[in-house]
């Protein structure tokens, strides 16, 4: 039997308990998970130096090696993210709605756990923690796949609070990592519907492209993020420029940073100087259109690929718009139903902004990093929805829960 196939057959077992498992044993299990990131922070540490050193010989940017990076105060972050899912309302068993018919049969729509989660993701071993985390209070067993570039601290992590989980009264298996680096692992898992109920890719578009095209188990959609901000014509240029500067520089190798920035026309000559130069200062390297290029000279000439581009680092593309519908048909056809922005103080342009950009998160006057499960207080987060059904934006609790239909009669029969 593969590792793949015994992991399935395990996590289906235990997501049978895990479902009726009580709020008050899963609180303190993740409470137990957090205490054990503590105890145990220098093996964690010492198994990430090995990633580190991995990632350092395979050259891969700064941006992506500060997400692979745990320290003491980001084991902390981790663990004080299982205390704030602890503290979250357990969604299973929530009644989120109930009727009466006329035969008097009652019907209640109750949520329950999705089952077997799988999630496939790349460089942030943070992800191994705030995912578990996450199912197991909304009552589901994981099987997780991380990069090979993470493996070790994938690893250590995953046996530390999964001993923790059981111990503190989890049934067994119910968080569980592959261990192999091979890719036809993940093929495998992709295709063990009999076992896996959704699977969950977080990562790079390549990654998620090749789940979607190759899954046999229903797939959720997260994390490519090619996001814009637009600087209308009646935008305040100050805040303007404070919201693109965050918005590319505050974290640049996450998804929800901004890999373009739209400028209109009307305010060009006299904002494109202001902001490029401050993204520069912060060593940015700039892309720019033609009318960009012309007003700014010291900036390099974008191509058709950089406005499809998420750099995931120190990198943006800049274009002038001739106009708020020119900004909105640029997004409609680079943009990836991540998180959009406009910066104006013109209520109509706002409107059509929000209504017409068909993005998991639209802002006005706001950063795109804030689209994130715990800004938005919805504690850690699986990930960002960019699609449609079943769930969209941060997946918190609540996303990853399905509902089911309990009937409640006095021997009623159909005619």
């Amino acid at each position: 039997m593969s590792e793949v196939l015994e992991l399935g057959k395990k996590a289906k077992k235990a997501s049978l308990k895990l479902a009726n498992v009580s709020t008050e044993i899963k609180n303190f299990a993740l409470n137990a998970m957090a205490d054990a990131l503590i105890a145990n922070n220098k093996e964690i540490i010492d198994a990430n130096k090995k990633d580190l050193e991995e990632g350092e010989r395979r050259k891969i940017s700064k941006a992506l090696m500060d997400r692979l990076l745990l320290d003491e105060t980001r084991i902390e972050g981790m663990a004080k993210g299982l205390r704030e899912v602890a503290f979250l309302k357990d969604p299973i068993g929530e009644v989120v709605k109930g009727w009466k018919l006329p035969n008097e049969l009652e019907i209640l729509q109750t949520r329950v756990p999705l089952g077997v989660i799988g999630l496939i993701y790349e460089a942030r071993p943070n992800v191994t923690v705030d995912a578990a985390g996450l199912c197991v209070k909304a009552g589901n067993v994981v099987i997780l796949r991380g990069g090979s570039v993470a493996i070790n601290s994938n690893l250590v992590l995953t046996k530390i609070i999964s001993e923790a989980a059981t111990k503190a009264g989890l049934p067994e298996n119910c968080i569980q990592s592959i261990e192999t680096t091979d890719r036809a692992a993940v093929t495998e898992l992709m295709r063990m519907h009999e076992y896996v109920d959704v699977l969950i890719p977080r990562g790079g578009a390549s990654l998620i492209q090749s789940v979607v095209e190759n899954s046999t188990v229903p797939v959720i959609k997260t994390g490519v993020g090619n996001c814009h901000i637009y600087a209308d014509k009646a935008a305040d240029l100050e805040m303007a420029k404070k919201i693109a500067i965050n918005a590319k520089c505050q974290r640049p190798g996450v998804c929800n940073a901004a890999e373009t920035l739209l400028v209109h026309k009307d305010i060009a000559k006299e904002f494109l100087p202001r902001i490029l130069k401050g993204l520069q200062e912060r060593n940015v390297e700039i892309f720019g259109c033609p009318v960009t290029k012309s007003i700014y000279s010291s900036v390099e000439e974008a191509t058709e690929l950089d406005w499809a581009t998420e750099y995931l680092d120190l990198k943006i593309a800049v274009k002038v718009v001739e106009s708020l519908e020119g900004a909105i048909t640029h997004i409609q056809k680079y943009g990836t139903n991540h998180s959009e922005a406009i910066v104006t103080e013109d209520y109509s342009a706002a409107k059509r902004f929000t209504e017409e950009v068909d993005a998991a998160a639209v802002y006005v006057n706001a950063s795109t990093r804030f689209t994130d499960g715990g800004e938005y207080g919805l504690g850690a987060e699986v990930g960002i929805s960019t699609q449609k059904l079943h769930a969209r934006g941060p997946m918190g609790l609540e996303a990853l829960t399905s509902t089911k239909y309990v009937a409640y009669g006095e021997g009623q029969i159909r005619s």
